[in-house]
């Protein structure tokens, strides 16, 4: 199994160095998301540009960008995301009760915030084919048009942070142990169980009636 490295400002390339800097700067501690990210230096800051935008310009508030984080970390299956998140949406002011549904994958009571988490959910399983009903349903929740695309662009930063986890087994930082806070997918997709399943679909042989149609 190829093993990547967890990089410290001095052990990561060039590129990453400085922006490591400032992720320690900012963060207090190097988070090990970010710290594997710096193998790439287009793929530490791309993620880390993202996440500022967004936390600096969206029109969605801190708290609906928690739900929309948060409902692609659990639909992802991400463990270290979501106990991440599960951190930044109580700083955020996400209420209590709505922190657990999208951990537990139940409605949120608070019908903005539901409308909210299908929407994020649908254009994430659907890859973007959500569809016309579902746009118009957000906009008559009271979101706007630029939102349609917050959203694409949370889901975005999202797809950069659970897609590493998974494929470099990103290790839970130490604060994830608290019980508060460790979240483990229900669905049981872990990144070596899915990827294996995955290998023996690509490499399974060819039935045998399709190879002899092939032949003839």
């Amino acid at each position: 199994m190829t093993t990547f490295t967890i990089h410290t400002v001095q052990s990561a390339p060039a590129g990453s160095q400085d922006r490591l800097v400032a992720v320690r700067n900012a963060w207090g501690f190097v988070p090990k998301l970010q710290a594997t990210l710096a193998e790439s230096p287009v793929a530490l800051k791309a993620y880390d540009d993202l996440f500022g935008l967004i936390a600096r310009e969206a029109t969605l508030t801190a708290a609906e960008q928690q739900i929309v984080y948060q409902a692609i970390n659990v639909f992802h299956g991400c463990e270290y995301c979501t106990a991440g998140h599960t951190f930044l949406s109580r700083k955020a002011g996400v209420p209590e009760d709505a922190i657990a549904a999208i951990r537990n994958q139940q409605p949120i009571a608070d019908a903005r915030f539901e409308a909210l988490r299908q929407f994020a959910e649908i254009v994430a399983e659907t890859r973007g084919f959500a569809g016309d009903k579902a746009v118009d349903a957000f906009i008559a929740a009271g979101f706007t048009k630029a939102q349609v695309l917050e959203v694409v662009t949370i889901i975005a930063t999202k797809v950069i942070s659970n897609y590493t986890n998974h494929l470099t087994h990103t290790p839970l930082e130490d604060f994830m142990s608290d019980p508060a806070l460790r979240w483990e997918d229900p669905k049981r997709r872990t990144a070596r169980r899915v990827a294996a399943a995955a290998w023996s679909r690509a490499i399974a042989p060819a039935p045998a009636a399709n190879l002899t149609a092939g032949a003839a």
